[in-house]
């Protein structure tokens, strides 16, 4: 009887021992906390779709988009964790006078996106909406001042070759809040047509708080009543700003804005790649501005491709060792979340309207978050570098080749001053992903077919479809490719709609190689017109897909490149192990370790009956 005590007391032992050694791997999974920020509503659509990608790997990330002004301060007063800002402290702000400093609070800034602030505005007449708008730099500045109030203004014309738009009024709508994007305006403004600017606002530099003074000028408080008032109904002659992102999700037209080199060029990921190739970043490590941006010398880049309101954004992070907000689990969640966002999220960018940073600020940013680790040496930042980095700028082995830069396709001839402007499929606008290491092409003679095709996510201009999800879902299914049509001969219906893509968020897009693999072989949603589309003769605008792209767009909706990575694929193996290994494991001990002892009590006491 004593033997079998022991021998039970012992196994008891033991699954006890195995139990402890699972709830210590499972607890070290487990090393995150719930983190809070706010600020840029210009960036928050990169911010939120991230987010979304990384909920399901257990990361807590909750982001408020309050205007960058905002989220600086919050984070001055530690009411956050972190801070997205699109530009730095200023000392003291100019407008308002109150204090903008970090209040002690150590901190670094990391670039997390690039992209373009753009031009959406509303337009119609005679039943249609002006979907192909060109301005010079001048004109908008002149808009912004209220020096031009109607849309048949001789400026206008010119800036279209011509085409006499008519004497609607012009309502621009600015920002009430501390904005981004109104510094992002203000500073291309001051840089370039300082003799426009500084008399209307009074004095020389930016501002974050836009100067509205008379004249049909009105504001709105953030980005997305910015746009959801410039997209209704009664806002016809309404022209804002704001990043490329919010009139995207909306499939709603922006300006097309002359360059230095003479061409008009829209915020696609790959014009904003080049044109950001001229930023100065501030290399002094030791400075409090370190990698913060002059974007000088992006506005003269006489590079045809370039978009010249393209800049960065900025993640504010605490870096002291003594922060009481922070702890290791905070940290812990910060450099997970970084991660994911420099890296494979950065695929996302340029199908909703941003564009992906580049492989030297990639490298900054791991620079940056490794100070929280030096902050706290028990945060973990293994393989979280620039050699396990999926980033869509990136070609191995050339370290300092930005690849979108060097495959962004030309404009077309039309799109020059004193050309176009552009119609038919010229007038398209390529913002999926690259497909095969190139730029999807716009296609050749693309005339005005009459074959619709049957997709929903079909939509005017060439561009993507609205995402309607916010659900994880499993990437879309392949259907079969349409065929092409000719004015005479509508192409045939596209294939058959695919599953909601991998993640979606509110206001998410789907384009690029998803939508391809999604709708039919050789479709391009968001990027050219396929053959057969029908387009607006007047305006340009491509109002159905033909064929095969219909089929894409159909499969598409809200759906993301298959082979993205949901979440950093450390925390999602850490995860999953904890999920599909270690729960079952520990359940099945535990019964063991309750089921074995009476059983072996049991065969112990026959054995010594049967001696007996």
């Amino acid at each position: 009887m004593r033997r079998h005590i022991t021998g039970s007391a012992a196994l008891v032992a033991f699954l006890t021992s195995l139990l402890m050694i699972f709830a210590a791997t499972t607890s070290h999974a487990a090393t995150t906390a719930k983190i809070e920020g706010s600020g840029s509503s210009w960036a928050a659509n990169a911010v939120s779709q991230w987010i979304a990608d990384v909920t399901s790997s257990g990361l807590q990330v909750v982001f408020t988009s309050s205007g960058s002004a905002i989220g600086r301060k919050d984070f001055a007063n530690n009411t956050t964790d972190y801070a997205v800002s699109d530009i730095g402290f200023r000392g003291v702000d100019p407008a308002t006078g109150d204090q903008d400093t970090n209040q002690g609070r150590e901190y670094a800034y990391l670039p997390i996106v690039a992209g373009g602030t753009s031009f959406p505005y509303n337009l119609s007449f005679g039943g249609k909406r002006v979907r192909d708008l060109r301005l010079s730099g001048q004109t908008l500045a002149k808009i912004f001042t209220n020096q031009i109030t109607t849309w048949n203004h001789p400026d206008i014309t010119a800036d279209n070759n011509g085409r006499r738009l008519p004497g609607i009024a012009i309502v621009p709508l600015v920002h009430s809040e501390g904005s981004g994007s109104t510094a992002q305006l203000t500073t291309y403004f001051d840089t370039v047509y300082p003799s426009i600017w500084r008399p209307y606002h009074g004095k020389a530099g930016f501002t974050e708080y836009y100067p509205k003074r008379g004249g049909n000028m009105i504001a709105q408080n953030g980005s997305d009543q910015i746009i959801n008032y410039a997209t209704s109904a009664a806002a016809n002659g309404v022209i804002t700003y704001d990043e490329y992102s919010y009139a995207l999700a909306k499939n709603f037209p922006v300006v097309k804005v002359q360059n230095a080199s003479g061409y008009f060029t829209q915020p696609t990921q790959y014009n904003v790649a080049v044109a950001l190739q001229k930023a100065q970043i501030n290399p002094d490590k030791t400075s409090p501005n370190y990698l913060l941006q002059d974007l000088r010398q992006v506005f003269g880049y006489t590079d045809p491709r370039v978009y010249a309101l393209s800049s960065y954004s900025y993640m504010i992070i605490p870096t002291g060792r003594a922060d009481t907000r922070m702890s290791t689990a905070k940290r812990q969640a910060l450099v997970d979340y970084l991660y994911y966002a420099v890296c494979t999220g950065q695929k996302e960018m340029g199908p909703i309207g941003y564009s992906p940073l580049p492989i030297n600020l990639v490298q900054a940013s791991f620079e940056q978050t490794n100070k929280l680790k030096l902050a706290d040496p028990k945060v973990d930042i293994n393989k979280r570098d620039v050699s396990t980095c999926r980033n869509p700028t990136f070609v191995a082995g050339q370290p300092k080749v930005n690849h979108l830069a060097k495959i962004a396709p030309q404009p077309p001839p039309c799109d020059r001053a004193g050309a176009g402007p552009c119609t038919g499929d010229a007038n398209v606008v390529i913002i999926a992903n690259p497909i095969d290491g190139r730029a999807p092409a716009a296609p050749r003679g693309a005339g005005p077919g009459a074959g619709p095709g049957a997709g929903p996510g079909t939509v005017p201009g060439g561009r993507t479809p609205q995402g309607t999800g916010g659900v994880p879902g499993t990437a879309g299914t392949a259907g079969t490719a349409g065929t092409a049509g000719s004015p005479s001969n509508p192409g045939t219906t596209g294939g058959a709609a695919g599953t909601v893509g991998r993640t979606a968020v509110p206001g998410a897009v789907a384009s690029g190689p998803a939508a391809a693999v999604a709708g039919g072989p050789g479709a391009v949603v968001g990027g050219a017109a396929a053959p057969g589309a029908t387009i607006d003769p007047t305006t340009g605008e491509v109002i159905a897909l033909g064929g095969a792209a219909s089929g894409a767009a159909s499969g598409a909706a809200s759906g993301i490149d298959p082979d993205q990575v949901a979440v950093p694929s450390d925390i999602a193996a850490i995860s999953a192990v904890s999920q599909s290994v270690l729960g079952p494991l520990t359940v099945a001990l535990l019964l063991l370790a309750i089921a074995l002892p009476p059983f072996i009590g049991h065969t112990q006491s026959r054995r010594t009956r049967g001696r007996r």
